[in-house]
């Protein structure tokens, strides 16, 4: 007998011990073979690849309520859980017309001692019997029913559930706002911005009218020397210089690389003090990612919050400082947008490893308004949707961080 660390209050009594096959007995749908499914149907057919997400596979109404009608299938409310693959994946049945495959996805077929949402946490956090620690990647029956838990009274497990349920909305809620957000953003980095030779975007902010100004990159752009330090060669802990690698601006910068709140590898070499004198970066820089393993090549990030520190552009990386005035912003969300990016596409070479030229990019046209105003209410918009995109992100870290340590100590 034993009681969690943390308890919502009026509750003071020992949690019990119980096999789930103490409780109940697993479920499942009934076999259904691959030619009785089809690529579109009436009724959605989810197999452990789909299970979570869009189906792929159908089944016939008729045979749909044939099977619901004489075997086993899920109540509303019921937990259903992967017992392949990534072991103890959860979807709650709410009602909708749907069949699951069998073996693959079942369900805890219980009494009213077990309360579903309390089933779902203890599906997060079991061992189950017999596969931990082993390469089997499936929850057979007896391992099921063999699987040892710890549970309070229906009363308290429905207070639990509750909290976690509530703890999820708050996570979905986020996540959702987020993926709205850059959705959007998205949409807009198409229409903001002027297609195909076009000389006014799609979609503009009031008051500017104006036509916008077309040129060649090469005459826009000065390109700086980056240097060629590899991952190995840089140090989290202490250098001379901070250093941008390509890799960072594909995978782990925005548009915006605001320094100051960044954490930058340094390099050790005193030497780049003087050799890369003439190519330290300032505020309103451009560094271009020249290689990448996709299409990704030309990804950039603009250089902004730049104080005192001396920093570097990377191994594979083009550097560049615009020959005029930009706004903050405008450079780095125009030149990630489609409209110039796509210029790119055709000039990429390579097979695995696709790379771009500085010679090629020189070519390539910018397009920007003349006015400086409008630029800045460019950069504006922009950077406000990162914002947003950035609060949800935090806000569902923080969810998850609250969830993972209730977790671990609401339960025995």
């Amino acid at each position: 007998m034993a009681k969690p660390k943390i308890r919502f209050k009026g509750y003071t009594d020992d949690w019990e011990q119980r096999k789930f096959g103490d409780l109940g007995s697993v479920a499942m749908c009934k076999r259904i073979f691959k030619e009785q499914t089809s690529t579109d149907g009436d009724i959605p057919f989810y197999k452990i690849g789909t299970f979570g997400a869009e189906p792929d596979a159908f089944i016939s109404r008729e045979l749909f309520e044939e099977y619901r009608g004489k075997f086993q299938y899920p109540n509303i409310g019921d937990m259903l859980i992967s017992a392949s693959g990534t072991i103890g994946r959860t979807v709650e049945y709410k009602g909708e017309e749907a069949y699951f495959q069998d073996s693959n996805i079942v369900w805890f077929k219980h009494d009213d001692r077990v309360d579903n949402s309390f089933l779902k946490c203890i599906y997060e956090i079991v061992k189950w019997s017999g596969i931990e620690g082993s390469t089997i990647k499936r929850l057979y029956n007896d391992n099921f029913l063999k699987t040892e838990f710890s549970m309070p009274k229906v009363a308290e497990q429905q207070q639990i559930g509750m909290y976690f349920q509530s703890l999820d909305h708050l996570i979905t809620l986020h996540q959702r706002k987020c993926e709205e957000t850059k959705k959007l953003k998205k949409y807009m980095l198409q229409k903001m911005f002027p297609q195909n030779g076009q000389t006014v975007p799609e979609i503009r902010f009031s008051g500017f009218t104006d036509a916008w100004e077309q040129r060649k990159l090469g005459d826009v752009l000065i390109s700086l020397q980056n240097n060629t330090f590899s991952r190995a060669d840089l140090s989290n802990e202490s250098g001379v210089a901070k250093n941008v690698h390509y890799g960072d601006v594909l995978i782990k910068f925005g548009e915006v690389l605001d320094v100051s709140k960044e954490q930058l590898p340094m390099i050790l070499d005193e030497s780049v003090l003087t050799k890369y004198k003439a190519s330290f970066l300032q505020n309103g820089d451009v560094i271009v990612a020249d290689t990448a393993e996709d299409s990704t090549v030309g990804k950039c990030s603009e250089i902004a919050g730049l104080n005192d520190e001396v920093i570097l552009s990377g191994l594979h990386t083009i550097p560049y400082r615009p020959a005029e005035k930009f706004a903050t912003g405008y450079l780095g969300y125009y030149l990630n947008s489609c409209a110039y990016h796509n210029q790119l596409i055709p000039l990429m070479q390579g097979i695995k490893v696709t790379s771009i030229s500085k010679s090629a990019m020189q070519d390539t046209d910018i397009v920007y308004p003349k006015l400086m105003e409008e630029q800045t209410e460019i950069g504006n918009y922009f950077y406000a949707l990162d914002h947003l995109i950035t609060l949800h992100q935090y806000k569902c870290e923080q969810l998850q961080s609250m969830k993972k340590f209730m977790l671990q100590n609401m339960f025995v």
